[in-house]
């Protein structure tokens, strides 16, 4: 489902040249969980960035689903990342101001649909991770648990491949931490779904299916 093949991410000032990623070549299976694990600043978040075709390699080669993607223009990337690809950060990123339903629509305004048809998607989406009963409140009016569900049911959505997530457990404790990691198993088990997480946690990259550790910005497994 993704491929990388020596992958090197440079990143230039006038004065300064920083190497984020080198060397990395990478597999990773339809419907597999996998961990990316390290220190700070070791490259994890600049790998599922250029995972999530948010940033673009400096050098090396991205296949998605088997297709080098590398060379596509802007719009065809957003295109992709779109309809293939759902992403779940640390810190929500949640719109305070709109509602839990229109939040987990936000993906689909840009996808030819009528608003009945988003509607009834998010609400499914927030029913798979037990929300259907906060449809209507705001992010403030949430536990840090909830506001991570939405964020999981805002990913799932649009109904990607592939889901991202970056420290999905690194602002909430063991507990809320280990529910969430049930609703991403569930996502690979019934649904087929392949996920890539950066954590920082062993007790949560242990229940995924393989680690892959960066270190410096390259792997050392």
């Amino acid at each position: 489902m993704i491929q990388l093949n020596n992958i090197e991410k440079v990143y230039r000032t006038d004065s300064i040249e920083t190497l984020a990623l080198s060397g990395i070549n990478l597999q990773v299976q339809k419907g597999e969980f996998l961990s990316i694990m390290g220190p700070s600043g070791c490259g994890k978040s600049t790998l599922l960035n250029i995972m999530g075709l948010l940033d673009k390699p400096t050098a090396g080669e991205l296949k998605l689903d088997g297709q080098a993607v590398n060379d596509f223009h802007d719009r065809r990337m957003a295109s992709l990342r779109n309809h293939k690809i759902g992403f779940v950060f640390q810190s929500y990123h949640l719109v305070n101001d709109l509602s839990v339903v229109d939040n987990v629509e936000i993906p689909l305004i840009y996808r030819s649909m009528s608003g009945k048809e988003r509607r009834s998607l998010a609400l499914g989406a927030l029913e798979k991770v037990g929300l259907n009963a906060r449809t209507k409140h705001f992010p403030s009016q949430l536990s840090g648990g909830q506001r991570q569900r939405v964020a999981i049911a805002r990913a799932i959505v649009g109904n990607p491949e592939i889901i991202l997530a970056d420290e999905p457990t690194g602002n909430l404790d063991s507990i809320m931490g280990q529910e969430i990691l049930e609703i991403l198993k569930k996502l690979v088990n019934e649904m087929g779904t392949t996920i890539v997480m950066v954590t920082h946690d062993d007790n949560i990259a242990l229940q995924t299916d393989r680690i892959v550790r960066l270190f410096d910005g390259s792997q050392v497994n």
